[in-house]
């Protein structure tokens, strides 16, 4: 007999597949068999639907986990702490789940059908039970759990919890071998830290790039290590409102002040009421002093002084907010944060047309400056062209310069006192006997 000149042809060839026969089984059995299919089938979707879903968490998602007291978000949050072996754990139980798949399935078609040819048997149980894997297993469950991922990651935590203990013989080997692998790898490793990216963007920088454009991305390389407390405006310099005032006192100190948002407190500003968006007066202008303009108050929304910026900003495009009242671990109000205030760390100082320049320092030579002791020390170190973290070492918990030299001298310092740290001397202009207001600052630079 001549040889088949196109043997891919022949295994492919429809009337070799269909003198394929079936063959006589119980079909208890058969069903049995294919019960387990769909069974393990819905447990590997479940696991590649729990890898998507609990990795896809963002910052909002989990601080919102953390304070909900359900054993679920406890567990989620037990599993995100652990991420390496959470991962181990999914793999290791998705692919015992996937082995046994492969193995009922090809006892099934050896069971039910008769093939004549050895070549087709492969390729039917090749690309049917890859095909139907790939999809229910694979890539439709992780479709699914981007969409749903709290709903998913609910659902699968405490399962999960269940499969990092029975699995911990498996996953303990894997997770020192990767150790042992990234430890390795480490060592060819360097790590860029943000003081370098600075320095870099200083000696690239030449005449053809605007000092503007060279100070945004020192702003983006620092973004993410700024607290609120950093850039907060403290409670002395908050522009609010008493709730106790009637529609004309309040109206009044609305035009003299100008913001676009009050924080309204009752008595003190450690009492919130919430907080007065302009744009809700206007269609009430018209009223008396006898108008209610309580009822036109916003819920406050709250963030610990702790908290990145970064992630703020991105709550307050959630929440579609532009304000947030700061408050520190015992719960007392330090001040307010804005979303002016989050950009400006980028892009520097913003001012609209209606915004009146607020001299807060006063530049007399290279070396010498006059400024206000409540100007941040963040911003301290902006105008005199210092690293973010140079007062780091002695600041503690002081936010505004005349913070620093009360840390710095242990006490409210007298005026015509002069406090020095390293390459500075603070000289007191005016103070009294609560705090710094004016100090004249002199740099002894190398």
């Amino acid at each position: 007999m001549a040889e088949d000149p196109y043997p891919l042809f022949s295994i492919l060839n429809p009337l070799q597949i269909l003198s394929t026969g079936l063959q006589n089984v119980d079909p208890i059995y058969i069903i049995g068999l294919s019960f387990s299919i769909i069974v393990l089938i819905f447990l590997s979707a479940l696991f590649s639907a729990s890898e998507n879903a609990l990795f896809s968490l963002n910052h909002q998602d989990i601080d919102r986990l953390n304070k909900e007291k359900a054993s679920t978000s406890k567990a989620i949050i037990k599993l995100l702490q652990q991420p390496r072996k959470l991962l181990a754990a999914i793999l290791v139980a998705n692919n015992f789940v996937n082995v046994s798949l492969i193995i009922i399935a090809s006892k099934l078609i050896d069971t039910v059908f008769l093939f004549k040819d050895k070549n087709v048997e492969f390729l039917v149980k090749v690309l049917l039970v890859t095909f139907i894997l790939l999809l229910f297993g694979e890539v439709m469950p992780k479709v699914y759990a981007i969409r749903k991922n709290i709903k998913i990651s609910r659902l699968m935590a405490i399962p999960l919890l269940f499969c990092e203990k029975i699995f911990t013989p498996i996953i303990y080997p894997l997770l020192r071998f990767t150790s042992f692998i990234d430890k390795r790898v480490k060592i060819h490793e360097h790590t860029v830290s943000a003081d370098e990216l600075t320095h870099a963007i200083d000696i690239t920088s030449d005449s053809k790039t605007g000092i503007q454009e060279r100070d945004i991305l020192k702003g983006i390389v620092s973004f993410g290590n700024k607290t609120v407390r950093q850039i907060m405006k403290s409670r002395v310099d908050v522009s609010a409102l008493d709730i106790q005032m009637n529609y004309e006192e309040m109206l009044m100190k609305v035009n003299e002040w100008g913001y676009s948002r009050f924080p309204v407190y009752d008595e003190t500003f450690d009492d919130i009421c919430g907080v007065l968006n302009i744009k809700e007066i206007l269609p009430h202008l018209h009223e008396g002093k006898t108008f209610n303009w309580k009822k036109l108050l916003k819920p406050a929304f709250y963030v610990p002084d702790t908290k990145r910026i970064d992630l703020l900003l991105a709550e307050f495009q959630e929440e579609r907010n532009h304000m947030a009242i700061v408050v520190d671990e015992y719960g007392g109000k330090l001040g307010i944060v804005t979303m002016e205030d989050i950009l400006e760390e980028i892009f520097g100082e913003i001012n609209d047309e209606f915004d009146e320049e607020q001299i807060s320092y006063s530049k007399i030579d290279n070396n010498t400056y006059i400024i206000e002791g409540k100007i941040l020390i963040n911003d301290f170190c902006k105008i005199t062209e210092t690293d973010d973290d140079y007062f780091d070492e002695i600041k503690n918990d002081s936010e505004t310069v005349a913070g620093l030299i009360m840390e710095l001298s242990g006490r409210i310092p007298q005026r015509d006192e002069t406090i020095k740290y390293k390459i500075f001397s603070f000289i007191i202009e005016a103070a009294d006997n609560r705090r710094v207001k004016r100090i004249k600052v002199v740099i002894d630079r190398p």
